[in-house]
Parts: structure tokens; sequence; C-alpha cells
């Protein structure tokens, strides 16, 4: 176990590859303590990453798409006090599928992982956030109803829209709830799932991003804000 250290405490859901795995790597440079996770054949960049943070970095492992996963990660961090719980974990599908040619298991593969799977999360973690807490998940702007005037991507778009309505119904459930709830898009950027034509860099989107999450500290409620700050249309 990764000794604690006295700054801030984030979970990272989803750490191992992609926006994740800079997230941790720009949490660690901020002087955070980072719990980041990946499904247990995908940590390898994690683990290299431990060696360089031994007393920061802890690495844990878990597909959210299975309950008995998260119930066993969620009882293996019994006592720890997340100041930001954060969701990461996603999945995309081919550009050209559509609803009307995508398969049944590829439509529910992409849902569970990108809508059920992060609400479960928060569910199971949410004790672990004090008053003063955090509690975010990477939805993109293609979760926009009203920016979607492409028709374009609409499995994926789809999926993003049930995790931001989802989201609402959590936050609507929490009114009174003094903790900051984010749904967080990160713009189109340059990784495995955006592609190299992706208008962005990692170092472009991550840093505002995170920037954008510590000046939300403290304002309770759910807002649906872009990499900048901006508020994305529901």
């Amino acid at each position: 176990m990764t000794k604690q250290s006295a700054s801030n405490t984030v979970l990272l859901i989803g750490a191992s590859r992609g926006l994740g795995h800079a997230m941790a790597c720009e949490y660690l440079q901020r002087g955070w303590r980072v719990i980041a996770t990946g499904r247990a054949q995908s940590t390898d960049s994690l683990a290299r990453l431990a060696l360089q943070h031994p007393d920061a970095l802890r690495v844990e492992t878990v597909d959210i798409t299975v309950p008995d996963e998260i119930a066993a990660l969620r009882a293996r961090l019994e006592g720890e006090v997340i100041d930001l719980l954060f969701v990461n974990a996603g999945v995309t599908n081919a550009d050209e599928e559509t609803t009307a040619t995508v398969s049944t298991e590829e439509f529910v593969r992409v849902m569970v992982t990108n809508a059920l799977s992060p609400l479960r999360v928060v569910a199971a973690f949410e004790a672990l956030v004090p008053a003063s807490g955090t509690i975010g998940v990477m939805s993109s702007g293609q979760g926009s109803l009203a920016n979607n005037t492409n028709g374009a991507h609409d499995v994926y778009r789809g999926s993003k829209a049930a995790l931001n309505m989802y989201m609402r119904s959590f936050a609507a459930r929490h009114a009174d709830d003094p903790r900051t709830l984010l749904l967080m898009a990160p713009g189109w950027v340059q990784t495995d799932m955006g592609g190299p034509g992706a208008r962005l860099t990692i170092a472009d989107s991550i840093p505002n991003l995170m920037d954008t999450i510590t000046a939300q500290s403290g304002t309770p409620g759910l807002q649906y804000l872009d990499y900048l700050g901006r508020t994305v249309p529901w």
C-alpha cells in the first residue's frame, strides 16, 4: 500500500492510457496523492509511473462494467478520504456505425461502459468524498443534444447523452449535497480514441481541464463544462 501523504487525494477511474493517464501524471506533478485504476490487463503504464512516484501513486485494478470488481475496489479503499473522485473510463465505437447498423452487442457494450457503469462507480464511492469534495465524470461535447447538428457518431453521442442524464438524476436526488458535481468535456483530443487528426493535443486539453475542475471546487451542484470552463449546452 502506498504511503499516505498530506496532499489532496484524487481517485482516477480509467487512468491507464490517454486522457486519464495524462491526468494522473499532471496531478502527480501538482503534488496530489493519486489512486489510479485500469483494467487488470492494462496497468503496465501506471506501474511504470508508480516507480517514479512510489509515495504518491497507488495503482488499483477495476473493470467498471463488472459490479463485483467495483465492490471489491470499494472494500479495498474503505477508510480513504477522496477529495476528487473522477471517472474517466469509457469506450468508443466505429465512426461509420449508426443506430441502424450497430449490433445489439456493440450498442450494449458502449452504453454499459459509458453511461451505466460510471454512475455505478459514483454510487459506490461517493461516501468517501467529503462535503468539500468534488465528483466528476468525463463526458463529451458530443453528449450535448443542442450541439448535435450533423448526426455523426450517434451511438457514442447517445451514450454520453445518457451519462449526462444519469448524472442529472444523481444531482436531483442529492439536491442539498454541498459537493461539486461536474460533467467535463475535454474537447477533441489526439489520443487513441480521438485519433491523430484531433484538433487538440493532450497538453492543450488536460492542464486546462484540471484547472477548471479546481476552479469549481466549493461550488455545489452539477455543471456541464468544457476544458476551458465554458458551459456546454445540454
